[in-house]
């Protein structure tokens, strides 16, 4: 027993020693030095926005942007999406699945252990061949062994593996933080353009009220034979075709209240948002984002500065292909019929294998040339990344600033075109005016009015994309460190079937069976039942 005792003690002090010398021993870095590009760029934005704050300091956009626009329903489906739209979670589903890969790969730097027993009762016929007369027919056998087996990892290899894994983890957290902040604009932008159509529809319903109003005036002077015929028909056409664009912008909302449900997880057919012809103002201003501070305000410019360093590192594995491969083994137990726990009845085996690369017709070469293609194609990614975010930025600021001054001058010309139309009735109905001009200014006024709605949809919408090109409030501090990716450490044996969350990216709901029903009501439906 003392024996057994003291053996057990010095295999676990062996183990402890060889954990320790595997995580923190002698290697060799064969990974070039990462250094993430460093580009030039202007001091300030070519566009000037009509929202943006002349002199920032040091604010930064809220994270919960939407907030901005003073809108409880937008609030509502915005905190409705984030909370059960699919497509955001299965992207967080994915950071954990790359989470539990860091460990899988880093557990090759430390032994692996494990332990065995085998229990048999063997019987064999007694006119088998070569069975001595005095053999028993039947026998027992027990064995209790362990194994052990460690590759050292003098080149680095799994130590670069395990840190491009990290990489590409933080790069997948920052994905996810791409995929929250598009659905949170997709949200905002097909709910400012859902109640666009509305004040459209509004539009339409008082030029459908009044031209039926001027078709009972122009029948009425027709009958009395004041009017010609021709005027009864360019009545009726306009009456007509005001109705046939009325149903077209009732199409055009059910299919963005459409696109609203599947955001918010709700089906189709039970999804519904109460018409709100009234839209929105920009009241507010944003702090602008400085060109170099952009860098760390995106979050697919990080995703691609983290692919880079990934890469980075598969040049190390690569390049550790050339070295000789050292691996150790060892094996051992007992095994008997009777006696289990007798020296006489122990065994082992134990060695090492070394292979090293001579000859493989240019493998090795050819994979490490392409590791470094690989870098260099992430490279090339990140500066176009930058570009793209460059690019969105001014477009945003731009458009903001000339969508604004059309409104304004739009308003105008809807003041005037309705101005016109009055004046226009008046003359027609004192017999003074034909019915081509006063067909012409109502058509006129229905046109500016409707084109002052779309540019204040487009204004808003606009402005929804210049928060998303400036990063919706997000920065780099928002990642997972390198630090803290890992999901549970290597000796940790508790709740084994969930891991535990990090900032940056929420764990999805272990749940998600509270997601199945799509035709319950959302919870702003809900409230407004409730009041």
């Amino acid at each position: 027993m003392g024996f057994r005792i003291s053996s057990i003690r010095y295999i676990v002090i062996m183990a402890i020693f060889a954990i320790s010398s595997c995580m923190n021993g002698a290697f060799i870095n064969l990974a070039p030095k990462y250094e993430p590009a460093n580009f030039v760029v202007p001091d300030a934005w070519q566009g000037e926005g009509p929202f943006i704050k002349a002199n920032p300091g040091g604010e930064e956009i809220p994270m919960d942007w939407w907030k901005l626009f003073g809108d409880p329903e937008l609030d509502q489906l915005e905190e409705q999406a984030m909370e059960a739209n699919a497509d955001l979670q299965a992207a967080s589903e994915r950071f954990l699945q790359a989470r539990d890969i860091i460990i899988r790969v880093k557990s090759r730097l430390i032994p692996n252990l494990g332990v065995g027993l085998n229990l048999s009762n063997n019987k064999q016929s007694e006119d088998a061949l070569f069975r001595g007369a005095l053999d028993p027919v039947s026998d027992n056998n027990v064995s209790v062994g362990a194994s052990a087996s460690w590759e050292p990892d003098f080149w680095s290899s799994i130590r670069n593996e395990t840190w491009a894994k990290v990489y590409e983890a933080e790069s997948i957290a920052a994905e996810y933080a791409l995929a929250r902040l598009s659905l949170q604009s997709e949200v905002a932008s097909n709910y400012f353009m859902l109640r666009g159509l509305d004040a459209k529809k509004e539009t339409y319903d008082l030029s459908i009220q009044y031209y039926k109003q001027l078709l009972e005036l122009v029948t009425k002077r027709f009958q009395g034979g004041i009017s010609p015929k021709i005027d009864l028909f360019r009545a009726e056409f306009l009456l007509n075709t005001a109705e046939a664009k009325r149903y077209e912008i009732l199409s055009q909302r059910r299919l963005v209240e459409n696109a609203i449900a599947i955001l918010v997880n709700q089906s189709p057919s039970k999804f519904q948002i109460a018409e709100q012809p009234k839209l929105s103002s920009v009241t507010f201003k944003l702090p602008i984002t400085l060109p170099a501070k952009l860098l760390e305000r995106r979050p697919d410019i990080a995703a691609a500065e983290r692919k880079m360093a990934r890469a980075n590192r598969e040049i190390g594995m690569a390049r550790a292909a050339f070295f000789p491969n050292v691996s150790f083994g060892a094996r051992g137990g007992l095994e008997a019929s009777k006696d289990l726990f007798n020296l006489s009845n122990s065994y082992w085996s134990y060695g090492s294998t070394a292979t090293i690369p001579i000859f493989q017709g240019g493998y090795r070469r050819a994979q490490l040339q392409q590791a470094w293609s690989a870098y260099r194609q992430t490279e090339d990614v990140y500066r176009s990344t930058v570009l793209n975010a460059f690019r969105e930025v001014e477009n945003n600021l731009t458009q903001t600033k000339f969508l604004f001054l059309q409104t304004k001058k739009l308003e105008v010309a809807v003041d005037m075109a309705l101005q016109t139309q009055d004046m226009t009735t008046q003359l027609y109905t004192a017999g003074l005016s034909n019915s081509m001009e006063i067909l012409y200014a109502q058509l006129g006024t229905l046109e500016s009015k409707l084109s002052a709605v779309q540019v204040k949809t487009d204004l808003l919408t606009t402005t929804v994309s210049l928060v998303r090109s400036l990063g919706g409030g997000w920065n780099k501090s928002h990642l997972p460190g390198e630090d803290e990716v890992e999901p549970f450490g290597i000796f940790s044996d508790t709740d084994v079937d969930h891991i535990q969350p990090t900032k940056g990216v929420p764990n999805p709901s272990l749940d998600n069976k509270k997601f199945n029903n799509l035709t319950a009501p959302s919870k702003w439906n809900q409230e407004k039942g409730n009041e």
